[in-house]
């Protein structure tokens, strides 16, 4: 039967942990609250012990996944009823990293002297965004702290997902043309030397394309410190580029018509900003500070300029969807279901409907994404390697001919 590790809290708010045999998740939270306890974070005993394990290399920065690790906790301790002193002193026993326990207790000794949650928050900028400030303060404002802490929890999950998505395009092709690209020099620096003396004494009757193969080889083996060279100052010079302003929103804009990959951008940013946006709303703040923190969270500087124009329109009392459509950068499909969820009064709701459809619309463009370059990569990398074979073989036969 399967192991899970739990951390709890019995009825005086001690915590707890420990292991329990269970058939699911399910089932190992319902032995636990059968035990009186309230049970904080319920996990495969395998998977916990390889958290630990990594815990040990972990930097003493705050992480993506230890915050929402922090949040659900919260969100769990706040919902059993415990007072938000309590529960944070909870959290800071139960903290996996030095960095965590450090800025728990932080918080904990502020919101001890005074400080609301939400403030000892903003002072920590560089792990609180000002969407997760923004929802805390409403949540302590409708005082339903502990919901918005779980639209929160529900929020980096959907985030987390869409983000490994996205990496999940990048970094397939990415192993395939470094593989490919040692593979390249690995040939050309250590296999074909071993042909210089059969085709030495033999130059004039190469072929064209059997010596500039054979001429490549013996310059990077002279320069092979330029390979690095090669490939970082290009690099260096595309993130020079897009530091700056103009750059930068110049292939922004360019981003979102480039065939395939525009229109998957497009989707990426419309389900980022639906499911900020609608979260935001449904714990409380307002339409105009919302936009204002969605804007923020926009990545495309283009996507995100065109916030203020819409922000401006909101303003004037003409609405979300029709300034939305006017800018002509949003589907229309995700403009119409705004425009329906205003007229209706539904917009948070609606918003999470176009949230969802993009959210799974950018799964299937990243499937057929990589559906569409995997051949196109495989030839690339096959073209290469054997023309360079092929131009070997094309001088070999060259000297069978001219030995006849």
């Amino acid at each position: 039967m399967p192991t899970y590790q739990y951390k709890a809290v019995d009825a005086r708010g001690v915590a707890q942990s420990g292991i329990v045999d269970a058939v699911n998740e399910q089932e190992a939270v319902k032995q636990l609250r059968d035990r009186a306890l309230i049970p904080i974070r319920v996990e495969p005993g395998f998977e916990a012990a390889t958290q630990k394990k990594r815990a040990l290399f972990q930097s003493k920065k705050v992480s993506s996944d230890q915050l929402l690790a922090i949040t659900r906790d919260m969100a769990n301790l706040m919902k059993s009823g415990l007072a938000l002193d309590r529960a944070l002193e909870i959290l800071v026993g139960l903290a996996d990293t030095p960095a965590v326990g450090a800025m728990l207790q932080g918080i904990r000794d502020e919101v001890r002297g005074g400080a609301t949650l939400s403030q000892a928050l903003e002072r920590r900028p560089q792990v609180f965004t000002k969407l997760y400030a923004n929802m805390v303060r409403a949540g302590e404002a409708s005082g339903n702290l502990g919901g918005v802490l779980d639209r929160l929890t529900e929020f980096q999950e959907r985030s987390r997902e869409l983000r490994q998505t996205v990496v999940s395009a990048i970094v397939y092709p990415s192993i395939v043309l470094g593989v490919a690209g040692l593979a390249i020099a690995a040939l050309v620096i250590f296999v074909l030397p071993q042909f210089d003396a059969m085709f030495k004494d033999n130059s004039k009757a190469m072929p064209a394309a059997t010596q500039f193969v054979l001429s490549a080889s013996k310059w990077l083996r002279v320069n092979w410190w330029m390979l690095p060279v090669m490939v970082f100052v290009p690099i260096w010079l595309v993130k020079l580029r897009l530091n700056s302003v103009r750059g930068r929103a110049r292939w922004h804009a360019r981003k979102l018509t480039m065939p395939l990959f525009g229109e998957l951008t497009q989707k990426i940013e419309v389900a980022r900003l639906s499911r900020t946006l609608s979260t935001l709303l449904n714990s409380g703040v307002s339409l105009l500070p919302a936009l204002g923190i969605v804007k923020e969270t926009i990545t495309n500087v283009v996507l995100a300029a065109s916030l203020d124009g819409v922000t401006a329109k909101l303003r004037e009392g003409r609405g979300l969807g029709t300034p939305l459509m006017e800018t002509g950068l949003y589907p229309k499909l995700a403009v119409h279901m705004v425009k329906v969820g205003e007229e209706t009064g539904q917009l948070p709701t609606m918003l999470t409907k176009v949230a969802d459809i993009y959210e799974r619309d950018v799964q299937v463009s990243v499937k057929r994404l990589m559906t569409f370059l995997e051949p196109i990569l495989l030839l690339f990398v096959a073209l290469i390697i054997g023309g360079i074979i092929g131009s070997v073989l094309m001088g070999m036969m060259s000297l069978s001919d001219f030995a006849g």
